[in-house]
């Protein structure tokens, strides 16, 4: 949560409450932040709320204002744009996503190399989880390639 005052036309945005604060009545040396939310109103200090629907992957944030129909200070929201095109995010966002299991596929590489080096059978716990990553990426890649706007690439859940 973010709080904010406006102070002769301009809005300072603290991200939590202050214990020293200077309110419109008057100066507080220290406990402001222990005094009751109704208190620290009164003193011009109000809440501030993102926009309904805001999600910083696909919205920008325009410069703070005062809502006084729901007294509260928000910011205007805007769809993003992104300079690449639907493909070139899509190849991104596929690059991230090898990535990832490159990285998880890492951890038992090394089994896999001394198992091959020796000659030994590798544990089935280990090769399944190999393959499941591998699957999912497959199954990924095939979800990120059918996305028809680049907002939905831009929040598709990679995580593996």
């Amino acid at each position: 949560m973010a709080y904010a005052i406006n102070r002769n036309g301009t809005i300072q945005v603290y991200t939590s409450i202050p214990k020293a604060f200077k309110g419109s009545q008057k100066e507080y040396l220290g406990g402001f932040d222990q005094l009751p939310r109704s208190e620290q109103k009164s003193e011009g200090l109000f809440d501030v709320v993102l926009p309904d629907g805001y999600n910083s992957q696909i919205h920008d944030l325009g410069e703070i204002f005062w809502d006084s129909e729901n007294i509260q200070f928000t910011y205007p929201k805007t769809n993003k744009t992104w300079t690449q095109t639907l493909a070139e995010l899509k190849t991104q966002k596929i690059a991230n996503l090898k990535a990832i299991a490159n990285s998880k596929l890492s951890e038992t590489d090394w089994v896999i190399i001394r198992d091959t080096e020796l000659g030994n059978t590798t544990d089935s716990d280990i090769t399944d989880a190999r393959a499941a990553i591998r699957t999912t990426v497959e199954t990924k890649e095939g979800e990120i390639n059918a996305k028809t706007t680049k907002a939905q690439v831009v929040q598709y859940d990679i995580n593996l």
